[in-house]
């Protein structure tokens, strides 16, 4: 702004208050209350400036719809000319950094940008999850009159917060209650496209990672005696007593933690109540329940964690880190693998041996992406992993056969039903070590709840292939086959494949493993494995996939279920090292993965390649696909390349030919040179 300029701020508030008033709205100043709920959670979220005490909004209603629904209606007002709203490149309001921490500036400096700070407030700390956020900006004229400016922005779950702006308006009557039926009618007509909401889950997700990596090492570093194992179950109970369920289960809030020493008050007896409450509202079978009640009671009502220092408990001192930093994540409905994100964040502070951490790698989400579509997963498929882990590849699954559903039934009362078929009963995991359990648990419960078949059983040794928990009796009837084992069991983990596809009876298979298994380190297991399935391709990925946490070259292996391998059958074998994705393992960048290369486009044409042939090569070249036979008696042969012809061509002699000519002349020319050179001196 320049300099001398007085702000008309004032003018500002004074107009706008006063179409309010005429509108005969109830709305609340910066000073009053609107209600409990969003008056405290605008106190809790950190202030436009960064620091911790009040938000308060210039104006604020609460407004209610035909349908009965309730709208948060936050406004910000500024005073001078041009400072309505900061958008970034990608025309989104820029509240972030580039490594993604809040532009505490912009937040501060521009009407809807603080407008949209407000409506983050509410979307993390409330039941609300639809929010009009509203900027008005002004400046006098060289007239000296009042000129204004205003925006419009709709903050919900289904944008990720970020808001969209619903459009052009000269003054606020689109909320007098005459009309504002049809305002609300457009703003549920705004939608994203699918790169738009791609590339915000992608700004989200990075944002996701820099605050998992602060929490825990908050805890890490502040919260003495509390081992790996407490801090996942920590983390996994606080996200589920702060979920809660509409209507029925009401959300635990951090001020209902007293820190009481009393018989059954204590903050751990507080919080495994609410958890109670939730897993039964969620109709979680008895014996699962009881399993996830068992496992969180432990850490939960131990006396350390419930033990009052200075008026609090540790319990409520990390109960309130994790609601405060993840909070806004989890409530917003990310269908990304978030506990997986955990997982490896919470798994990054072990001190494994380089063999034990690459059993616990998280799958990059597109990689589960692949491995999904490999398998030709669709609505009505049955999918199974048999190394769930944090269920990143089931949730990947998940995601892929509801998106299908939704494509393709356009009933709502069928599509409702599939959607709730899908969660309940097409999905099956299995995961041994119970700290990871539960981190699955978690995961599923966050997507949806497609829980209800994550069991923690030794998917080598005590499973049968039957659905658990009251369905023990019941085939699971499996049909694709998703998995990322642990590289240190036999055969780099090909023994998990053998025992799925051992119980399958028709389908496909997708599985990312040491590629060494595919080069004899599986040798005896392979040759099993091809006397009842046909390998259909074998997919040589980048060596750096799991920078940082992984250097080991892998595979994917894809199998058609239940068919004999014939030794004519046909192997695609592609070469996928440059997958179009440039990696960086620099904890203080804010983007290490990016796309460099037609990432996007290149994993669309694999996918192309497996399933339908040569004729979908486009960005490759033959060099990088390669069509050849196996021998099914071998179980070594996996790994194959673009052979390279060493025969010289009548090309390749001219070319000879033709660079020993020009080293010939430049040779004579040079020493013509020289001796003239040497005859002038």
């Amino acid at each position: 702004m320049a300099k001398g300029i007085q702000s008309v701020e004032p003018n500002i508030a004074d107009l706008v208050n006063g179409w309010l008033r005429s509108y005969k709205l109830d709305y609340k100043l910066e000073q009053q209350s609107l209600n409990a709920e969003i008056d405290k959670a605008l106190n809790e979220y950190f202030t436009k400036n960064g620091g911790s005490g009040a938000n308060r909004p210039d104006a604020k209603l609460l407004l209610r719809d035909k349908q009965l629904n309730y709208y948060p209606i936050l406004i910000e007002y500024k005073g001078y000319k041009d400072k309505l709203v900061k958008l970034d490149a990608q025309g989104i309001v820029d509240n972030k950094k580039a490594k993604n921490e809040p532009n505490f500036k912009h937040i501060n400096s521009y009407a809807v940008n603080g407008a949209i700070h407000y409506a983050n407030a509410i979307l993390h700390h409330t039941g609300y999850t639809d929010i009009i956020s509203i900027g008005v900006t002004g400046y006098r004229d060289e007239r000296g009159e009042l000129q204004y400016e205003i925006g419009v922005y709709y903050v919900s779950k289904g944008n990720l917060g970020v808001g969209q702006e619903v459009g052009k308006y000269e003054d606020l009557s689109f909320l007098k209650a005459e009309n504002f039926d049809s305002f609300i009618e457009r703003v549920n007509k705004l939608s994203l496209t699918p790169e738009e909401l791609q590339r915000l889950k992608e700004q989200r997700e990075q944002e996701i990672n820099i605050s998992l990596a602060k929490l825990n090492n908050d805890i890490y570093q502040s919260e003495k005696g509390l081992g790996e194992n407490d801090r996942v179950y920590l983390v996994a109970a606080s996200i589920i007593a702060t979920l809660g369920i509409p209507g029925k289960v009401r959300p635990l809030e951090k001020a209902e933690l007293l820190s009481l020493q009393e018989a059954g008050s204590t903050d751990g007896e507080i919080i495994m109540r609410k958890i109670r409450a939730f897993l039964k509202e969620k109709a979680i079978p008895t014996e699962k329940k009881d399993l996830i009640l068992r496992t969180l009671q432990n850490t939960l009502t131990t006396e350390n964690i419930n033990r009052v220092e200075n008026g609090e408990t540790q319990l409520k001192r990390v109960f309130c880190k994790i609601v405060d930093d993840l909070g806004i994540y989890y409530k917003i409905g990310l269908t990304t693998d978030f506990t997986g994100k955990l997982f490896n964040e919470m798994y990054s502070w072990l001190g494994f041996t380089q063999d034990k951490l690459n059993d616990v790698v998280l799958t990059p989400s597109y990689v589960a992406q692949l491995l999904v579509r490999l398998a030709r997963v669709n609505k009505d498929s049955y999918v199974w992993d048999f190394a769930t882990g944090s269920a990143g590849l089931l949730v990947a699954a998940m995601n892929e056969m509801l998106n299908d559903a939704r494509r393709t039934i356009n009933s709502p009362d069928k599509l409702a039903r599939k959607e709730a078929l899908i969660k309940a009963e097409q999905l099956l995991g299995l995961e041994l070590l119970s700290s990871v359990y539960m981190l699955a648990i978690l995961n599923m419960i966050l997507m949806g709840d497609g829980s209800s078949n994550i069991l923690n059983k030794n998917s080598l040794t005590d499973f049968d292939g039957r659905y658990g928990f009251g369905k023990d009796n019941t085939p699971f009837p499996a049909d694709a086959f998703v998995l990322n084992p642990p590289y240190s069991a036999d055969g780099n983990g090909m023994n998990f494949v053998e025992r799925a596809l051992s119980m399958m009876s028709k389908g496909y298979a997708a599985v990312i493993i040491q590629n060494s298994a595919g080069s004899g380190k599986a040798r005896e297991i392979n040759k099993r494995i091809l006397q009842r399935n046909t390998l259909v391709a074998s997919i040589k990925m980048p060596i750096d996939l799991f920078l940082g946490k992984s250097s080991v070259q892998t595979n994917i292996y894809v199998f058609k279920v239940a068919e004999k391998h014939d030794p004519k059958h046909i192997v695609k074998f592609i070469d996928f090292s440059n997958d179009g994705y440039t990696r960086t393992n620099r904890k203080k960048a804010s983007v290490n993965l990016r796309d460099t290369d037609q990432a996007k486009e290149r994993y669309d044409e694999l996918v192309n390649l497996v399933l339908y042939g040569k004729q979908y090569l486009k960005i490759f070249t033959e060099k990088e696909y390669y069509e050849a036979t196996i021998d099914p008696q071998n179980g070594s042969d996996w790994n194959k390349s673009t052979p390279v012809d060493t025969h010289p061509t009548l090309a390749d002699f001219k070319k000879t030919v033709a660079d020993y000519l020009a080293w010939e002349v430049s040779n004579l020319l040079k020493q013509q040179t020289d001796g003239e050179n040497s005859l002038g001196k």
